[in-house]
C-alpha cells in the first residue's frame, strides 16, 4: 500500500474494535500519529466514527445457528425399535441462520453470517463453504475444544420428515457479550435476521439495538420449545416468521396478539397449506403455495422461504405480500433438491422471479 493511512484503514476493516495502541504497534507509529490518521479518515468520510464503522454496501446480517445437517432417508417402511438397513444418507451444511444466509448470498445480496462453530473438522468445513458461496464470516466465533453442532433428520421415502434431532449447544455461547464484538457489522446492516436458537438475553439485545439504530429486524422461529426466547415486548422487531405450532406455543394462536406486543408483520406458515400474512391494522391474507411438484426433500424449504421473505423485505420493507410470494417460490424450488440450499439459485433467478410476482 502507498501510505500508512491506507494500511491503517485495512487494519480497521479487519478488526473495527482494534485499539489505537495496537494500531500503533502494528504500523510502528506513535499513538498521536494514529489519532491524526483516524481524524483524517473521518473527515474524508471513510470512517463513520464509533467502533471505526466503515461505509460499505448495505448488507444483510444473519445471526444464529450453523451446524452440520445429516439426513437419513428411508427406502422402505419405518421399523420402530429395530434396525432400518434400507436408508440413504447425506451430509450438508445447515442451521437456520446459516441456511438463510447462504440463500441470500446465492441470490446476490451482500450477506454476513454471525455464528459459533467448534474448532473441529465440521467447523472448518462450514466456514470454508461459507467463504466459497460469498458469505462474510468475520463475525463467526470458533470455540476451542468444542464440537460443531449437528442436526439429524430422518425422512420417509417421499422426503417428508419423520424425526429430527438437534444437538446445537454452541448457539448458547452467542451471548450479548459475544454479540457486542460484532456491533459494527450490525450498525451498517440494511437488514438483520436472527433465529431463535439465540439465548433470550441476546434476542433482547438485538431488539434494543433495532429501536436505537433503525435497521429492520426479522426473527425466524426454529421450534415450539424455543418460542419462550422472545420477550413479551416485541418493539424493534419488524417481522416474525413462524409456523402454526410455534404460534400456538405462545399461548394465543393469533397474529393479532403479536401485533399488540409490538411486531407489525407476522407470517404464519403451514407447509403445503401455504402461509398467512398479517400486517398490523389490515386484514390477514392467505397465500397458497405454487402448484405442487415432486418433493425430493423438505429439509431447508422453510429456511428458503424465510430467505425469500428477507430478500423481498430488503428491497421493499413494507411490502409483506410480495416478500412472502417470493419466499413461496424459493421454498418450492428447494423442495426439488436433496441439498439444504438449492445450488442453482442466483441473482438472475431473483430478478426473473421478482418480475413474475403480481401485486
Amino acid at each position: 500500500m502507498d501510505s500508512k493511512k491506507e494500511q491503517l484503514l485495512a487494519l480497521l476493516q479487519a478488526d473495527p474494535f482494534i485499539s489505537q495502541q495496537a494500531l500503533a504497534e502494528k504500523l510502528t507509529l506513535s499513538r498521536s500519529a494514529i489519532a491524526g490518521h483516524i481524524a483524517a479518515l473521518t473527515r474524508e468520510g471513510r470512517l463513520l466514527g464509533r467502533a471505526y464503522v466503515l461505509p460499505q454496501r448495505s448488507a444483510v446480517v444473519c445471526i444464529g445457528g450453523a451446524n452440520i445437517d445429516r439426513k437419513l432417508r428411508l427406502l422402505g417402511p419405518l421399523q420402530m425399535g429395530s434396525s432400518n438397513p434400507t436408508a440413504d444418507s447425506l451430509e450438508t451444511p445447515g442451521g437456520v441462520a446459516r441456511n438463510v444466509a447462504e440463500n441470500l448470498a446465492r441470490l446476490g445480496l451482500s450477506t454476513q453470517l454471525i455464528c459459533a462453530v467448534g474448532d473441529d473438522a465440521g467447523g472448518r468445513a462450514l466456514l470454508a463453504q461459507a467463504a466459497d458461496v460469498g458469505l462474510g464470516t468475520q463475525g463467526c466465533w470458533v470455540a476451542a475444544g468444542e464440537t460443531t453442532g449437528s442436526y439429524t433428520a430422518v425422512l420417509d421415502a417421499n422426503g417428508e420428515m419423520l424425526l429430527a434431532l438437534a444437538a446445537m449447544p454452541l448457539t448458547e455461547l452467542l451471548t450479548p457479550e459475544l454479540l457486542r464484538k460484532s456491533a459494527a457489522q450490525r450498525l451498517q446492516a440494511a437488514l438483520i435476521v436472527f433465529d431463535l436458537n439465540l439465548p433470550a438475553a441476546s434476542v433482547a439485545l438485538l431488539l434494543r439495538e433495532a429501536q436505537s439504530h433503525g435497521a429492520p429486524v426479522v426473527a425466524v422461529a426454529v421450534s415450539a420449545p424455543k418460542m419462550n426466547r422472545l420477550p413479551h415486548d416485541l418493539q424493534g422487531l419488524q417481522c416474525l416468521i413462524l409456523n402454526r405450532g410455534e404460534l400456538q406455543a405462545l399461548g394465543d394462536p393469533s397474529p393479532a396478539t403479536l401485533h399488540r406486543r409490538g411486531v407489525p408483520q407476522v407470517i404464519v406458515t403451514d407447509g403445503a397449506g401455504g402461509v398467512v400474512c398479517s400486517q398490523a391494522g389490515t386484514p390477514a391474507q392467505h397465500l397458497a403455495p405454487p402448484p405442487a411438484t415432486a418433493v425430493i426433500d423438505v429439509t431447508g424449504a422453510g429456511d428458503a422461504f424465510a430467505a425469500g421473505v428477507c430478500a423481498g423485505l430488503w428491497q421493499q420493507p413494507h411490502d409483506l405480500l410480495r416478500a412472502a410470494r417470493l419466499g413461496l417460490k424459493l421454498a418450492a424450488l428447494t423442495l426439488q433438491t436433496e441439498a439444504t440450499v438449492h445450488p442453482d439459485i442466483s441473482p438472475a433467478w431473483l430478478a426473473a422471479n421478482l418480475e413474475t410476482i403480481t401485486p
